[in-house]
């Protein structure tokens, strides 16, 4: 690491409603794995409906694009109406985006993770199945709701890794075993966007984007979850700590 010191990486989050009022806000497990897992600190990005990135991106080394209770509105993507029982949060929509197709095209390294995986299917163009439990020959992804925080972030199946991309050159293996917390998924795949796992089902549950000029790596999966715990989970923020910290050093030169 450059004099400049720690890298600093973006890390989204999301506009709720607390009581009477807005609040922006990320799970804390997020933060933890950016500051326990890299060489950085993170700093919030608020989901304010709009973000004026060509100030921010030349100050950060890198973003993490967050999961979420929430889900992308479907006209983003052209589809059907969701049900009344599915949250929706246009304010994040309206400002991670648009800062996803901004920091790929400026080169930042970004680790989409769940919800942040879908938001960069959705820019380049892909589609997403709404209720996958309800879709012929997928299984079960969601956690069960009434089981401990333990249980429902434990391990629940295997990814097959495909050879050649970020995540094989991060594990060095074929396979892996992740977590499932997750009710949407991959329908369409994006234009550009290379599998990088898939789920037993088939699911495209990890994919990178081809033609990116730096690292850009999205996984369905948490792998932020007691990151330092799990060998895996570990692997994957070591890869995009190195890219964080190149782009730091190559901004301070």
């Amino acid at each position: 690491m450059s004099d400049a010191g720690l890298a600093v990486i973006g890390v989204t989050a999301c506009n709720q409603n607390l009581g009477l009022h807005p609040f922006n806000i990320v799970g804390e497990k997020y933060l933890l794995s950016i500051a326990d897992a890299t060489k950085a600190w993170p700093l919030v990005i608020p989901a304010l409906g709009h973000c004026p990135a060509e100030l921010i991106l030349p100050r950060l080394d890198g973003i993490l694009f967050t999961g979420s209770p929430s889900n992308i509105e479907p006209h983003h993507f052209q589809g059907a109406p969701s049900g009344p029982d599915s949250h929706h949060d246009p304010k994040r929509d309206a400002t991670t985006l648009p800062l996803l197709k901004a920091a790929i095209d400026a080169g930042i390294p970004v680790l989409a993770i769940c919800r942040g995986f879908q938001e960069m299917n959705v820019v380049f163009g892909g589609s997403l199945h709404q209720k996958l439990h309800e879709v012929d020959g997928f299984i079960e992804h969601r956690e069960d709701k009434s089981a401990s925080v333990d249980v429902q972030y434990g391990l629940s199946h295997e990814v097959k890794i495909e050879p050649g991309g970020l995540l094989h050159e991060a594990w060095g293996r074929s396979s892996a075993e992740v977590n499932s917390v997750h009710t949407q998924g991959v329908d369409r795949l994006g234009v550009g966007l290379r599998p990088e796992a898939y789920a037993p089902d088939g699911l495209v549950e990890a994919f990178s984007i081809k033609n990116a000029k730096n690292f850009a790596l999205g996984v369905q999966w948490h792998p932020e979850w007691k990151v330092l715990d799990n060998s895996f989970y570990t692997a994957i923020f070591k890869a995009f700590s190195d890219a964080c910290e190149r782009r730091a050093n190559s901004r301070t030169r």
